[in-house]
């Protein structure tokens, strides 16, 4: 049966990546839903997204823009200073380049550019960051979507289906689960795990950067440490 697989914020950990891409063998049929924050903090931005790409070619994957691939177009492209993305991750990105943003292949920046603001699917929302519990999806701001953090409190969407998100980092690598919204940023490039959500079955499967994985029920977490 074709599976629908939310992947949380990768931030340039590919060991982390390919491990998880391991253990969920995603199959022709199956949609592979990115969140966002693929690039920046981990060693090797450029590998996660050649991978990425690579995937695309074996099943459907729907890439959402994090706030981070915001970041970086706007620092390759002149809209905001290079500085200010070095500082909170871009500095990781451009070493796995070799330093210069011209060695940046254009493949990878229009990978960037045609990233989707969210997915909907028959029962979940999908954004990197965020959405208005009240507004419609399509009326949603950019800011809400790549920018906001949740709180943990904010009630169902109007649609009644499930927002699945990443961007407020978990760090204790466990998803934060409460009625209509699941966030999947579990902290991979802080040490901890990079999470994968079957939305249908509701089974975690999670790989950290040494390779190691594990999987449970959303509804059976491990305590946490």
């Amino acid at each position: 049966m074709p599976r629908t697989l939310a992947i949380g914020d990768i931030h340039g950990c590919l060991s982390a990546f390919d491990a998880l891409l391991a253990e969920v063998s995603p199959q022709e049929g199956d949609t592979v839903v990115l969140l966002g924050d693929l690039v920046d903090r981990g060693p090797d931005t450029r590998g996660v997204i050649d991978r990425a790409i690579a995937l695309g070619e074996r099943c459907e994957v729907i890439a959402i823009m994090g706030n981070h691939e915001e970041m970086m177009l706007g620092a390759v492209t002149g809209r905001m200073s290079i500085g200010a993305w070095l500082g909170v991750g871009g500095r990781e990105t451009l070493a796995s380049y070799g330093g210069r943003t011209a060695s940046i292949p254009p493949a990878h920046l229009r990978y960037l550019e045609r990233m989707n603001s969210y997915h909907e699917g028959p029962g979940d929302l999908f954004v990197h960051a965020m959405v208005d519990p009240l507004v419609p999806m399509a009326d949603q701001t950019p800011e809400s979507l790549r920018w906001h953090k949740i709180q943990g409190a904010e009630p169902p969407h109007r649609t009644g289906k499930r927002v699945v998100c990443g961007h407020t980092s978990q760090k204790n690598g466990l998803p934060k689960v409460w009625e209509g919204w699941a966030c999947i940023d579990t902290w991979p490039a802080g040490g901890e795990w990079l999470s994968c959500l079957d939305v249908e079955t509701n089974e975690l499967v999670q790989a950290n950067q040494a390779g190691e994985t594990r999987r449970f029920s959303l509804s059976e977490q491990p305590a946490s440490p």
